[in-house]
């Protein structure tokens, strides 16, 4: 049973691959995981050794002491078996680990670790770096040697299994030593070798506990596909069930709630389609296995997000359709027109700006080349401070009209920004030492400075703003209430409010149901929302970059609406305290009565533009409402209607309030089972 249990789901994997993807969703492989259960200082001893080689030296430990597991009937080896992975620490270490970024895998998949390590070496030999850089690439180079050790073991256990067996079960291991035995030590010679080598690095990275995203995965390996189907070396089936075992591996933690905020991916996200750095279309096959297999395994451990603009090929429209179909939201979409004008208006060039993948979560970065960070805050508690609900000693401030109220307002949120800016320039430097994702960064090379020590190229930290559309339905409802329509003295609003609406249940009704908030397309309550939205990027863009470090605009909640909830007030447009409000920039929720157009049409009024940090839209949409031939139409409509109005980042979650709360009583029933928040589950 499924979230989007009335759909019938395509056939088209093997058996096998299903029984396998079973066992990984019921959680076995995450039963198993073990512990390091040793520090760093009872395997060497570290007297005098830097940070980049004492983390160096862990990695190499992690090499030799994580257990290696080959499962019969899996295509790809390699697992991240160490249960301080999943904990986003760095076993052995026990520090913290590096998340929210995506690497350059592209340059290590295309030339293996075998011209990593020359172009290191090169750049250790040519006499230019000081201490600090020569020591860093020395470091690296023992993080390569000890992701070949790693290799080495997978390799020498394949050879035993290869010994021991017979028949079917030989041939299948030799099969899969024949296309690991060289990679990722070397380059790629075919698709299979491709998707193992990729595997390999990005399994190895996450052994030491690093959380990074993947990025575009179908841009990468499409290339090794297309030839292969030229040539006949491979078939489109058979590539399928490769990818679906590349999707199996990836939810081995399946079943683990280690991080405890509903990160079931673990950040791990991949970007599929779009257009490549020359502006060309670059869907390809590997686009549409990745869909066709989360479409028929509803594997969620790989969130999904598709880059689409006003020619995107009918087939990928359908073929997101299709698969948003199923429920879950899974895969959600972007308007890459207007993320690239957003990244190119901020300064990048536009052959970055179309690469763009995403951190973890959506915020748009340059894969490879960005050092990534953000920092939130709740604009609706600067909002309530602003009408003294947050200190209840002081007395009510007194505004004789709306643009005073709002004046101040607007003062207030541009301090609060100064304040994040403060706080971001006492972040320049991270001491925690990453050689290892270093290695994956080519400015972190040829500078000879770690990922945060300022070696990438770009080093980004956002200004969050939480609580956006609260706060400007709060707006809304007193400059109607108090300032246009006069139903009310604006000092015992705030009083009522202070109160948290308490004998006053049916004012709080009127003004909860009565009026029209964000998300209705209604021009005057959207037009507040605009307002302050536009005042919140003019004040971040009065600092684009300082201290090294850029500062993109962002809009986002990631899951605080939950924890900020008992901090906020009553809410001027009728919330009490304690309901959750708003996610990122989507209504708050059951304001939003005229259906998803509206909600589509009042999102999209917003200059986005001006947002390279990007804000997201989730739809709740009931199943019955898109299902068959009709259901597919309509969900392509919305994604064409979404582009066409200039939308950043939009996300479907076809679902029902009875399946979530038949899931709450029977979890069994719905192992994979999604409700997504746009980069998060």
């Amino acid at each position: 049973m499924t979230a989007a249990k009335s759909f019938i789901k395509p056939n088209r994997l093997s058996k096998r691959t299903h029984e396998l993807a079973n066992r990984y969703l019921n959680g076995e492989f995450c039963e198993t995981l073990a512990s390091a259960n040793v520090s760093l200082d009872e395997c060497i001893d570290t007297t005098g050794m830097s940070e980049n080689m004492k983390h160096a030296a862990a990695v190499m430990e992690i090499a030799k002491r994580a257990p290696v597991r080959i499962i019969p009937s899996e295509k790809l080896i390699g697992s991240a078996t160490l249960i301080e992975a999943t904990k986003h620490m760095a076993p052995i270490l026990n520090t913290p680990s590096v998340s929210h970024t995506t690497l350059g895998y592209r340059s290590v998949l295309d030339g293996g670790y075998r011209n990593l390590r020359k172009r290191i070496n090169n750049r250790l030999n040519d006499g230019k770096l000081d201490a600090e850089g020569a020591d860093l690439l020395k470091s690296m180079l023992i993080c390569i040697d000890a992701a070949t050790l790693w290799h080495s073991r997978y390799i020498s256990l394949l050879q035993e299994l290869i010994n021991e067996s017979e028949d079917e079960a030989k041939y299948e291991y030799q099969e899969i030593l024949k296309y690991a035995k060289n990679v990722p030590e070397n380059p790629p010679t075919s698709f299979r070798e491709a998707i193992q080598s990729f595997w390999l690095q990005y399994c190895f990275i996450r052994l030491c506990g690093n959380w990074p995203g993947l990025g575009r995965i179908d841009e990468m390996l499409g290339p090794y596909l297309k030839h292969d189907l030229a040539n006949g070396i491979i078939t489109l089936d058979d590539a399928r069930e490769l990818m679906a075992h590349f999707w199996i591996r990836g939810s081995e933690w399946f079943g683990l709630n280690a991080w405890g905020g509903g990160d079931a991916q673990f950040y791990q996200n991949i970007i599929l389609g779009g257009i490549d750095k020359e502006g060309n279309e670059a869907a390809n096959e590997v686009t549409y296995l990745v869909l066709d297999v989360v479409e028929e395994l509803h594997i969620s451990d790989f969130p999904i997000a598709v880059r689409i603009n006003r020619n995107s090929p009918e087939r990928l429209l359908r073929k997101i359709a299709e698969t948003q179909q199923q429920g879950g939201g899974i895969v959600s979409v972007y308007n890459e027109e207007v993320i690239i004008e957003a990244l190119c208006k901020f300064g990048y060039p536009i052959e970055e700006a179309r690469q763009y993948t995403n951190d973890g979560c959506w915020e748009p970065l340059i894969p490879g080349h960005t050092c990534f960070s953000y920092y939130p805050f709740d604009l609706l508690f600067v909002l309530q401070n602003t009408l003294g609900l947050n200190d209840i000693s002081k007395p009510l401030p007194n505004y004789a009209d709306f643009e005073s109220l709002y004046s101040t307002f607007k003062a207030d949120m541009a301090k609060q920004v100064d304040d994040v800016n403060i706080e971001i320039d006492g972040m320049s430097q991270n001491p925690l030492a990453a050689p290892l994702i270093s290695m994956y960064f080519e400015e972190c090379i040829e500078n000879g400075r770690g990922y945060y020590q300022g070696g990438p190229k770009y080093r980004v930290v956002s200004p969050h703003a939480g609580g956006m559309p609260d706060t400007a339905n709060s707006l809304f409802a007193i400059k109607k209430m108090v300032f246009d329509e006069k139903l009310i003295k604006l000092s015992d609003y705030l009083n009522i409010l202070r109160n948290n609406w308490n004998n006053n249940e049916d004012l709080r009704k009127y003004v909860l149901h009565k009026l029209e908030y964000y998300g209705n397309d209604n021009d005057e309550s959207d037009s507040i929302l605009m307002r302050v939205f536009n005042d919140f990027i003019e004040c971040v863009e009065k600092v684009h970059e300082r201290s090294g470090t850029l500062r993109p605009a962002g809009i986002s909640t990631f899951g605080r609406e939950i924890e900020w909830r008992n901090q906020r007030c009553a809410t001027a447009s009728g919330n009490i305290i304690g309901d959750i409000l708003a996610t990122n920039f989507s209504p708050t929720p059951g304001s939003d009565t005229k259906g998803p157009t509206a909600v589509l049409r009042s999102f999209c009024k917003i200059d986005y533009s001006r947002l390279p940090g990007c804000a997201t839209l989730e739809l709740k949409i009931l199943p019955d409402s898109i299902s068959g031939e009709s259901g597919i139409m309509v969900i392509m409509s919305l994604l064409r209607t979404f582009v066409q109005l200039g939308g950043s980042y939009f996300n479907i979650d076809v679902i029902d309030t009875n399946t979530l709360k038949d899931a709450q009583i029977h979890p069994e029933l719905y192992p994979s089972l999604l409700v997504r928040v746009a980069g998060y589950s």
